[in-house]
């Protein structure tokens, strides 16, 4: 494990990673205008699978569903990594904070150039192959932070865990105000059980999430809703979505597992 002095270093980075996330550019709060003023033209089909995505996913949090990934497949990626047998998250725990990052980012890779194809074949069809899109680059991104959780040494399968990758979802795609609301919310994490009230809030909360992706798509989206011009557009936006989301998980899940170990030593 890290000395005390190495963990407050890693720890000043995140945090200094936190403060910057706090400005937002006046071109992310525009981009966000055509998608919102197209919203009146769109197709309902669209607006359905809005809607029945928001069922799916309130299905996530209480029981993880269909959207959970095998533990199995991370833990050999770590044990190549370190050269040693994992056999269960517990042996994850201690791994150097810098070992986790680097297994993160090498998995990052692999679903920012997936994310990249589900865009570009999206975008052939421009706004009628979006309803497909959405939903796709939303479990792609639920994928992505499952395994970073598993890296940490944190369970997916815990509802808990489920909870907090809500918030990251909401932090990597909300305003100035909601990024800080949100850090707020997250430096009081205790990890105790939700009740059945705090549970509604959180599946309200990914109803914020799903609209905000759907509106945070902007002027980058309006342009995949041109057919075959999208192709491109649906590549570079799906890509650097999933950039933003895994460089969240990584720092929010990357502080937790620090003020952890802060607290140990």
């Amino acid at each position: 494990m890290e000395t005390r002095e190495e963990l407050v270093n890693q720890l000043s980075v995140i945090e200094k990673w936190e403060k910057d996330q706090s400005d937002l550019w006046i071109w992310e709060r525009l981009g966000r205008l055509p998608f919102k003023l197209l919203d009146k033209i769109t197709p309902s089909f669209i607006h359905n699978k809005v809607g029945s995505l928001l069922e799916e996913i309130g299905s996530y949090i209480q029981t993880g569903g269909s959207y959970l990934i095998k533990k199995e497949t991370i833990f050999k990626k770590v044990e190549k990594e370190i050269g040693k047998p994992i056999h269960d998250l517990a042996d994850i725990k201690d791994i150097p904070i810098t070992t986790m990052n680097k297994v993160s980012q090498e998995l990052t890779r692999q679903r920012k150039k997936f994310a990249a194809i589900q865009g570009a074949s999206t975008g052939i069809g421009g706004i009628f192959t979006l309803a497909i899109d959405i939903p796709a680059l939303i479990a792609i991104s639920l994928k992505t932070l499952q395994e970073i959780a598993i890296i940490h040494g944190y369970d997916p399968s815990d509802q808990d865990e489920r909870v907090f990758m809500v918030k990251c979802l909401q932090f990597s795609s909300a305003d100035i105000v909601g990024k800080r609301a949100i850090l707020h919310e997250l430096s009081i994490y205790s990890g105790r059980g939700s009740s059945s009230d705090e549970t509604i809030s959180q599946l309200q909360g990914w109803r914020e999430v799903v609209y905000t992706y759907r509106d945070q798509f902007g002027w980058k989206k309006l342009f995949q809703m041109v057919p075959i011009a999208g192709i491109i557009f649906g590549a570079f936006t799906n890509r650097s979505m999933i950039h933003d989301l895994a460089e969240t998980g990584m720092m929010l899940y990357g502080k937790r597992r620090i003020l952890e170990r802060l607290d140990q030593v």
